[in-house]
């Protein structure tokens, strides 16, 4: 399962035996794994600030995984047949212990040890800052994906409708890559080479008739040039001025003239084009994929440093000052959230004896606790839903 819940309680003497009673029994029962999840001293500030500081993190917490989502996702597009591998490529730099700084692990792992990165955003600095470092660096990497992903996707869409039309029947599909000019009577005042496409059962028919389906047809001029499933490209040389009676006599026998005119140059744009673009493409994709990669990585770690941030704002709005409380992350097990819920109630009623009995009226709105978008419990709960990733 990958949701966890995000929890702080009082970190005081008396709050101390609920966490040992909270892990003793959600250890026995196998109703969740939890470890603690460590946040450094931050400066508080106001407490009018910290309510401000409040609603402004609830929208970067939305936004920071909005922009996550769509790196997975668009992983994901970038790897088209290897779609299996989306998993391997979302990875986050740290972690626990400082010989963990530079090696990329998974994000759940990231999540279970996290450590604060001290110097990407120094906590002496006030919590405010913090958040619009944190602002700033998702809106970046937003603009960032938008921009590369406008470029990729040009050459790959351009690419697409191009190699789109060499699939389909004969009767559709372009005939850049069939022809040759050796097929064709070029450069004549009088004589025009057409290309006609049969049915498979017709292939005796047209051999018999095609020579007289007008007049000023060429004898022996037809040849076949490709063949699918269903039939065949035969060219046939014949003089201009027949040219619209014999496609009307051909339409008759179900003879089907395409429309097409040998013009060497187009046909070698078209060869180049798609050449440079499958070239262009190949060489977008693994400066585009490593940039995923690392900038999922940057807003992941910039994501949980957001949850950690929300979790530290509103205890203190909670319970006040001096700070002091234990946060803990739990990953409920498969269908046991609502007993762990249950046990999380009962551990921690006296800490709010009303949301205990009852989750209070959602239309409650109490100044930094944001009640309106979100459950509340006794204890400070957050949400963290990695299954956004599972993109395969």
């Amino acid at each position: 399962m990958s949701e966890f819940w995000l929890i702080s309680a009082p970190g005081d003497k008396a709050n101390q035996v609920a966490w040992e009673r909270m892990n003793t029994v959600t250890q026995k029962a196998n109703l969740s794994s939890n470890c603690k999840f460590i946040i450094p001293d931050l400066k508080v500030g106001t407490l009018d600030a910290l309510v401000g500081l409040s609603d402004e993190l609830g929208k970067l917490d939305t936004f920071a995984e909005s922009i996550i989502k769509k790196i997975a996702q668009y992983i994901g597009e970038v790897l088209e047949d290897a779609k299996d591998k989306v998993q391997e490529n979302l990875l986050a730099s740290g972690g626990m212990k400082n010989k963990m700084k530079f090696l990329k692990i998974d994000p759940i792992s990231y999540l279970t040890r996290f450590e604060w990165d001290m110097a990407k955003y120094p906590i002496k600095q006030p919590l405010k800052n913090i958040s619009e470092a944190l602002a700033k660096q998702i809106t970046q990497i937003e603009t960032d994906l938008k921009t590369r992903a406008a470029v990729y996707n040009n050459i790959k869409g351009n690419l697409q409708n191009l190699e789109r039309k060499t699939a389909g029947n004969l009767l559709t599909r372009t005939l850049t890559d069939i022809v040759n000019k050796e097929d064709f009577v070029l450069n004549s005042e009088y004589l025009i080479t057409l290309l006609v496409v049969i049915p498979k059962s017709s292939y005796t028919q047209w051999q018999k008739t095609y020579e007289s389906l007008s007049d000023m047809v060429v004898p022996r001029s037809t040849k076949m040039i490709a063949e699918d499933g269903e039939g065949g490209l035969f060219t046939v040389t014949l003089f201009r001025k027949v040219m619209e009676d014999f496609k009307a006599k051909a339409r008759e026998n179900k003879f089907i003239v395409r429309e097409f005119y040998f013009d060497e140059k187009e046909l070698k744009y078209e060869r180049e084009e798609m050449m440079k673009l499958a070239s262009d493409k190949k060489q977008q994709y693994g400066p585009l994929l490593r940039w995923l990669k690392v900038n999922f990585s940057e807003a992941f770690v910039a994501w949980i440093h957001i949850k950690a941030l929300r979790v530290f704002t509103e205890s203190v709005l909670r319970y006040g000052l001096p700070v002091n409380f234990q946060t803990m992350l739990l990953q409920p097990s498969k269908r046991s959230a609502k007993r762990l819920r249950d046990v999380l109630n009962a551990v921690f009623k006296h800490l709010d004896e009303v949301a205990a009995a009852s989750i209070m009226d959602a239309s409650m709105d109490i100044p930094g606790l944001q009640l309106s978008n979100q459950e509340y419990y006794p204890y400070v709960y957050f949400k963290i839903d990695l299954s956004l990733l599972d993109c395969s």
